[in-house]
């Protein structure tokens, strides 16, 4: 009986590119003060870029962000000028709303108008808002756009960017992560007794590490991918081809309050 091999663990993405390959280059990102989007900030700046994070989160971010909010154009577009007064510029963007948006699991029957507004107001809206108010000096600096999804779905962020800004020299792509340790999301929606069970059933054979997505940041950022553009990739480690769905099926359809007490009772 053959079993797996041991899986190749995360690495700083200082291991692989160079340290000084963002030299000079200014990061603006939103939904940045902790889990997934600060470690990409990390990343970024070990290679010598400066960054400004925006948040909500008076503890997670500096006292003048406690009542931004990415639903606000205005507070943005203040935000984006303040990037500008301090740095003078922006090359990249790192568009982090979806992970800021609350996560939760529900069927569409069990989800309230308020809630799903809630979230297309913070994913869409969010992003939509980030863009516009960035935009303007992206395009000055022939800059790039990243835009942080999640494989739940698969759902791509409306960005005109993608094709609309190619002329311009503007890349703009989305990186859709798996099951990431150490994350609010995993931490919420992982049963209790259930890590191992969604370990074995990774392909690569372990969830991804805080360093997974950030590697991935740094080549879309870097002049490697400077060809690479409106794509959509997962970081999962396959997880995307195994996973049965998040919610039981036909439970979900048939008896949905039923089904959405049922995964709560197992967290």
């Amino acid at each position: 009986m053959s079993v797996a091999i041991p899986p190749r663990p995360p690495i700083k993405s200082t291991e692989v590119f160079k340290k000084d390959i963002f030299e000079g280059k200014v990061l603006f990102c939103t939904g940045g003060p902790s889990g997934i989007c600060k470690a990409m900030t990390k990343s970024i700046m070990s290679h010598g870029a400066d960054a400004i994070i925006i948040g909500r989160k008076v503890d997670k971010g500096e006292a003048a962000a406690k009542e931004l909010n990415v639903r606000e154009p205005e507070q943005l577009k203040a935000a984006a000028k303040k990037c500008i007064d301090t740095f003078g510029k922006i090359d990249f963007v790192i568009c982090g709303t979806l992970l800021a948006a609350g996560n939760f699991l529900a069927p569409i029957s069990g989800l309230s108008e308020n809630a799903f507004a809630t979230v297309v107001r913070i994913d869409t809206l969010g992003t939509f808002n980030t863009i516009k108010a960035t935009l303007p000096h992206v395009r000055r600096t022939r800059g790039s756009y990243i835009h942080v999804s999640a494989t739940l779905h698969y759902y791509a962020h409306v960005s005109a960017a993608k094709a609309e800004e190619g002329p311009r020299g503007v890349r703009s792509n989305v990186i859709a992560p798996g099951p990431i340790l150490g994350t609010e999301g995993m931490d919420r929606l992982t049963p209790v007794g259930k890590k191992d069970a969604i370990t074995r059933s990774v392909p690569l054979q372990r969830q991804g590490g805080l360093d997974d997505v950030p590697n991935t940041a740094v080549f879309l950022f870097s002049e490697a991918a400077n060809w690479v553009t409106g794509q959509i990739i997962a970081v999962d480690g396959g997880a995307m081809h195994t996973n049965k769905g998040s919610l039981p099926y036909p439970d979900s359809v048939l008896d949905p309050e039923g089904a959405t007490k049922s995964i709560r009772a197992k967290m």
